[in-house]
């Protein structure tokens, strides 16, 4: 029998610390989300600087696809048709 101790110290918290805003957290999310945890900066930086309503678009595209080798790359091919599109129906309502 281990020590509790013992098994919280050998379990490694590769999670980002010292979330103090909305974006951080959703950020966070997202990475957990896709399984990418290498890449929590890159997700923050997309939750803080993107409308929130194309990152859940992408994400539930996402989701869709179980066999995928890397969803973030499946994530970010969807995110830039979406803010592509976006950009393209904003320049055609003016």
């Amino acid at each position: 029998m281990r020590k509790i101790a013992d098994i919280l110290n050998t379990k490694s918290n590769t999670r980002a610390k010292n979330l103090s805003t909305e974006f951080q957290v959703y950020g966070i999310y997202l990475a957990e989300s896709l399984n990418d945890t290498k890449h929590y900066s890159l997700y923050i930086k997309l939750a803080k600087n993107y409308n929130r309503q194309l990152l859940e678009q992408a994400l539930i595209f996402t989701k869709g696809y179980y066999k995928a080798k890397s969803k973030g790359k499946i994530f970010m091919w969807k995110l830039k048709e979406l803010a592509n599109l976006a950009k393209k129906e904003m320049i055609e309502s003016i």
